[in-house]
């Protein structure tokens, strides 16, 4: 096998092989949607290779513009019973086609999303991601991205949590196992199945560690180019909830499953010439360069307005507690976890860790908000404060919104995400946070319940 066939990636010539021998007989054909899930086709691998590869497989458009539920729902310019629901097209990404080890004889690979008649879906996640790469390439540079992705494993199945209502689950750990091997070794079997299922599908494993939640750990990935680490993680977070379920378990990467702590995301980020110099790091404070300094002033600038692209949904606000290690104030500091960004490493590793965004996130839209905010922070050539080196939860500064209401308000009045994303990108994904406050304001919730049934 070449390198690219042991690491798991496939090229087309590999794929005709293994199809021939019958060693893969499935090609799965995945977009990412809105809420950052794969969705597509499980494609005969012969018809794939006679037919999709070629050309393409159609996909009804309503898959960018339904709720968690996959309800049809309004507000969408794209897609609605007006517009017919009609097909948009998925262009097989070649660069992407991989092995999945956690089934049988099957392969994948991310597609783009185009019209029929022409042109690209703008609201797709990976081209709204695709766009804000080009922007850094317009400029000679490259964005290198690392996600730290939590979840909380549960002894119970997906279809028993479901009848359960999701109440009373057993967590795979019983107490804190943050860093702690005799606790991470209750789950080991399981851990390390995930970790060698994505190693088999191209991606690059270096750790996994409990955290502070009952039954609560990380996978944590190798850095890559931003695309490909976005790729990376959908992948990931379908094949870790795939695998769970084989085993009988669930895993949940909600950001805040109940009182304790919540899952984060942690996105690294930093820039390189297309040549792969780092470009970050530099003789000024802090081991910055004056580009590395710009990028950091202008991801606190626009952090608030564009957060909702880094917390999405209703419960992503749960995680902003004072205390949890999730951040609640618009500062940053070197190696303070407390902070909305931390600056870490030195030298070529010198990076930004954005530590708002949850275990729910979207990595495509995350990345694009971070990339964009630095590149104003560039373009603008931002002052950057000085690092605060308390604790950030005291310091009485402004805080990221509380709420999604919040979020969404300031995401609609943002010019910078217009001017950025384009009109038709911002009101699409304006319209999918209203359409989740609609649906959370029009339900009973066991909270109420309990307080009023008979009290009240």
């Amino acid at each position: 096998m070449s390198d690219r066939a042991s690491t798991g990636f496939l090229s087309v010539a590999e794929l005709r092989d293994e199809v021939a021998a019958g060693r893969i007989d499935t090609v799965l054909l995945a977009i990412a949607d809105m809420q950052g899930r794969l969705q597509g086709k499980r494609l005969s691998a012969r018809y794939f290779l006679e037919e999709v590869l070629h050309h393409g497989s159609e996909g009804c458009n309503y898959l960018l513009a339904v709720d968690v539920d996959m309800n049809t729902v309004p507000g969408y310019a794209m897609s609605s019973w007006d517009r017919g629901y009609g097909d948009f097209v998925m262009k097989p990404d070649l660069g992407t086609l991989r092995r999945v080890p956690w089934h049988e004889g099957t392969a994948m690979l991310m597609a783009d999303l185009a019209w029929e008649e022409g042109g690209d879906v703008t609201a797709s996640p990976r081209q709204v991601l695709r766009r804000q790469l080009a922007r850094l390439a317009g400029r000679g540079l490259a964005a290198y991205v690392g996600t730290e992705l939590e979840f909380v494993i549960y002894d119970d199945s997906y279809e028993d949590a479901w009848r359960r209502a999701y109440r009373d689950l057993t967590p795979a750990n019983l107490y804190n196992v943050d860093y702690s091997l005799l606790g991470t070794a209750r789950v080991e079997p399981l851990l390390r199945r995930i970790r060698r299922g994505m190693e088999g599908a191209g991606l690059y494993v270096e750790s996994a560690k409990g955290e502070c939640n009952l039954g609560q750990h990380e996978i944590a990935f190798r850095y890559d180019e931003a695309l490909r680490t976005c790729d990376n993680h959908v992948i990931y977070k379908t094949g870790a909830k795939e695998i769970a379920a084989q085993e009988g378990r669930s895993i949940t990467f909600m950001a805040k499953p109940n009182q304790r702590e919540g899952n984060s995301c942690h996105i690294h980020i930093s820039l390189r010439s297309v040549d792969g110099d780092p470009v970050m790091a530099g003789e000024g404070p802090y081991g910055l360069s004056p580009l590395g300094a710009r990028f950091i002033a202008g991801q606190l600038a626009c952090m608030r307005e564009l957060t909702l692209l880094y917390a999405p949904n209703i419960n992503s606000y749960k995680r902003y507690v004072p205390g949890s290690f999730a951040p609640t104030a618009v500062k940053w500091g070197v190696d303070n976890r407390t902070c909305s960004l931390r600056l870490v490493g030195h030298g070529s590793s010198l990076r930004v860790e954005n530590r708002v965004p949850g275990g729910d996130v979207n990595p495509y839209l995350a990345v694009s908000a971070l990339i964009a905010a630095g590149l104003h922070g560039i373009d603008a050539e931002l002052p950057l404060e000085d690092p605060y080196g308390g604790n950030a939860y005291d310091c009485g500064a402004e805080t990221v919104p509380h709420t999604l209401r919040d979020a969404l308000a300031l995401f609609e009045g943002s010019k910078l995400a217009r001017e950025t994303f384009g009109e038709d990108v911002v009101e699409h994904y304006a319209n999918n946070a209203r359409v989740e406050l609609a649906a959370f304001d029009a339900a009973v919730t066991d909270w109420e319940l309990f307080r009023g049934f008979e009290r009240m």
